[in-house]
C-alpha cells in the first residue's frame, strides 16, 4: 500500500512540474497576469492560473492510481473531482476578468453542493467532555457549505507573499495525511497524497522568488480540497473533536477572524482590502520576504503538531489535558496577534491588562 502512496506523489508531483510551464504560458496568452499596485508585494507582472497546473495535476494523479485501489472509487472521491472543476473554473475567471464578489461566492457555494450532493457532510459534532455525538439533521447541509466556503475564502486571503499559500497547504494536508494514517483511512491517504504532490511539484515555481502564482484558482482549490479532506477524514470518528480541524487549518482562520474582527473594529466592510494580514505585520517588523515566509509555516507547523498530539490525546479520553492545550494555544494566538498589531495597532486590552498586573506587583514589592 505505501508503495501505491509513494506512486500517486511522485506521479502528481511529475504532473506539476510538467503542467507548471506550459500553465504559465497559457496564462500570459490569455492575459491572467497580476499588475504590482499598492497593495501588492511584488513589482513586475507576474502570471496568474497557477491553480491550474495544481488541480490538473491533481486529477491526472487520481485517474493513474484509482485503478489500482478499488476503495478509492468512492462518490466522495469524485464529488472533489466535479466540484473542484467548479471551484477552479471560477477561480480562473477570476485570474482573468476580475469577477464581483458575489459570483465569485457563488462559484464556491455550487462547488460546496456539489461535494453535499454526492453524500460528503459534517453529519456529527462531537460533544467535549462526553462520549456522545450529536446528530445536527438538517444542519450539516448549511453547516458544511459554511465549512468549505470558510476554509478557501482563509486559504485566498493569506495568499499575499511566494509560497505562502502552498506552504501552508502542504503542512495542513501532511497533518491530515498523518492523522488519516493513523486511524486509518486509506481514501483521505490517498487523496492526501495526491494533493501533496502537487503542492510540491508547483512550488518548485512557486517559492520566492516567483515565477507564476497560484491565484484564485489555486487558492481557492487548496482550501476546497483542504475542507473537504478535513471532512471525509473526521466525520465519522467519534473520539476526533470538530476542533481538530479547524486547529489543523490554525494560520489561514486565525489570520482570517483577525481580518474580520480589524475591519469591524476600524468600520471598514468585512471585504475592504488591507495590509494588516500577518504577513504584512512580519514584513513591516522588518523581516525579509523568504524569513516572514519561513516563520509563518513555523507557525503552521506548531498548529498541525498540536492537531496530531491533541487527536491522539482524545483517542485517549484525556479531554481535559486537551482543553488545557486549546486555551494555551488559543491565549498565545491572541497576544501574539495583539503584539503584532493584527487587529489594532492602538487598542490591546489583554497586553495592556498584563501590563497593568506586573505595574501592580512592582509597585507591591516596592511597597514592602
Amino acid at each position: 500500500m505505501y508503495g501505491l502512496y509513494a506512486i500517486g506523489f511522485v506521479a502528481s508531483c511529475l504532473m506539476a512540474l510538467l503542467l507548471t510551464p506550459l500553465v504559465k504560458k497559457f496564462a500570459f496568452w490569455v492575459g491572467a497576469v497580476d499588475a504590482p499596485n499598492h497593495r501588492k508585494v511584488h513589482t513586475r507582472i507576474m502570471p496568474r492560473l497557477g491553480g491550474l497546473a495544481i488541480f490538473l495535476a491533481f486529477v491526472g494523479a487520481y485517474f493513474v492510481i484509482s485503478p489500482a485501489l478499488e476503495a478509492f472509487y468512492s462518490d466522495a472521491g469524485l464529488g472533489i473531482l466535479a466540484g473542484g472543476f467548479v471551484i477552479v473554473l471560477t477561480g480562473a475567471l477570476d485570474d482573468r476578468f476580475q469577477l464581483s464578489p458575489k459570483w465569485k461566492l457563488l462559484g464556491q457555494i455550487i462547488a460546496a453542493f456539489i461535494v453535499v450532493s454526492f453524500g460528503l457532510k459534517i453529519d456529527l459534532v462531537n460533544i467535549p467532555f462526553g462520549e456522545t455525538n450529536l446528530d445536527i439533521g438538517w444542519l450539516s447541509i448549511p453547516i458544511t457549505i459554511l465549512w468549505i466556503v470558510g476554509v478557501s475564502n482563509a486559504i485566498n486571503l493569506i495568499d499575499g507573499l511566494d509560497g505562502l499559500s502552498a506552504g501552508v497547504s502542504g503542512i495542513a494536508t501532511i497533518t491530515i495525511l498523518i492523522l488519516a494514517l493513523m486511524m486509518p483511512n486509506v481514501t483521505v491517504v490517498l487523496l492526501s497524497v495526491i494533493l501533496l504532490g502537487s503542492i510540491v511539484g508547483f512550488m518548485f515555481y512557486n517559492f520566492h522568488p516567483a515565477k507564476i502564482f497560484m491565484g484564485d484558482s489555486g487558492a481557492l482549490f487548496l482550501g476546497f480540497a483542504l475542507a473537504t479532506l478535513s471532512i471525509m477524514g473526521f466525520k465519522q470518528a467519534a473520539v476526533v473533536s470538530l476542533l481538530i480541524p479547524i486547529m489543523i487549518l490554525g494560520v489561514p482562520l486565525s489570520d482570517t477572524f483577525f481580518a474580520i474582527m480589524r475591519r469591524y473594529v476600524n468600520k471598514m466592510p468585512i471585504s475592504a482590502p488591507d495590509k494588516s494580514h500577518l504577513h504584512h505585520c512580519l514584513l513591516q517588523l522588518g523581516f525579509s520576504h523568504r524569513t516572514t515566509v519561513l516563520i509563518i509555516y513555523g507557525i503552521a507547523l506548531v498548529f498541525g503538531g498540536c492537531a496530531v498530539v491533541c487527536s491522539v490525546l482524545l483517542s485517549q479520553e484525556m479531554t481535559w489535558v486537551v482543553t488545557l492545550v486549546m486555551v494555551a494555544l488559543l491565549l498565545v494566538i491572541l497576544l501574539g496577534a495583539e503584539a503584532l498589531g493584527i487587529i489594532s495597532k492602538s487598542r490591546k486590552p489583554i497586553l495592556g491588562f498584563l501590563q497593568r498586573l506586573a505595574g501592580k506587583r512592582v509597585q507591591n514589592r516596592m511597597g514592602k
